[in-house]
């Protein structure tokens, strides 16, 4: 992926990790548009770069999935790089009241639509990189965050086929895989003591520019590259 140049779309843009790349590909001189729910976190995001381009969309929703893509279609066809950033983690247990409530709700915004602005930007004629930010929790499940981790494991194989399936378009599909950093993903507090978003996001740009598909960072680089046994183990550790 060349780093400079680009115009880019970060889905949650505006906070954690997603804000973490906006100010990078800012740094690195591309033109960066970041999407969200809310308003208000937007517009400070803005504060801090002015130069950003910013839209409200509910990604939850498939119509305004839908009205971003023809938004973007129409304002800004030379879009060539997709990332698919936007998640939430509930933490929850099965036998809650509104499990089955929260789990919709994260199936929808980490599994149904990546799925479907994938589908909706390939139509894009300047399209060529897609970056899709999966979790070490994608090879490890989670009894604190049971459906976050499906879905997250869902999220790596798509994307592995997709880069298989997108090779002869010559469509560079690169998986970013973080472990925990300190954002409030999740909740505000759960993640304090864990690695800095700024570290995670400088070794991204390091492996991207070493030409790296498959980036990773600590705790999801020992995971992505685990044996059998050492998953097994790592599970008991954290689920027992």
């Amino acid at each position: 992926m060349k780093l400079s140049n680009n115009k880019i779309l970060i889905t949650g843009g505006a906070s954690g990790i997603g804000f973490g790349l906006t100010e990078r590909f800012i740094q690195e001189n591309n033109t960066v548009i970041i999407c969200g729910r809310r308003e208000d976190v937007l517009n400070e995001a803005k504060s801090k770069f002015p130069e950003i381009i910013t839209k409200v969309c509910d990604l939850s929703i498939e119509a305004e999935r839908i009205n971003l893509y023809n938004w973007i279609l129409e304002n800004h066809k030379d879009l060539n790089v997709l990332v698919n950033n936007a998640g939430i983690q509930n933490w929850m247990h099965v036998s809650e009241n509104e499990f089955y409530e929260k789990s919709l709700n994260e199936i929808n915004t980490n599994i149904v639509a990546p799925t479907h602005l994938t589908s909706l930007f390939l139509q894009l004629p300047a399209i060529n990189t897609i970056l899709n930010v999966t979790s070490g929790l994608s090879f490890l499940p989670f009894v604190k965050v049971p459906v976050y981790a499906a879905t997250k494991a869902y999220f790596h194989s798509f994307t592995v086929s997709l880069r298989y399936a997108l090779k002869s378009k010559n469509i560079e599909v690169i998986e970013l895989i973080p472990p925990a950093l300190n954002t409030d993903l999740g909740g505000k507090g759960l993640h304090d003591g864990q690695p800095a978003v700024s570290d995670f996001v400088a070794s991204v740009f390091e492996q991207l520019k070493a030409g790296k598909t498959e980036i990773t960072f600590g705790f999801s680089d020992k995971m992505a590259n685990a044996t059998p046994e050492m998953i097994r183990e790592t599970l008991q550790h954290m689920n027992g």
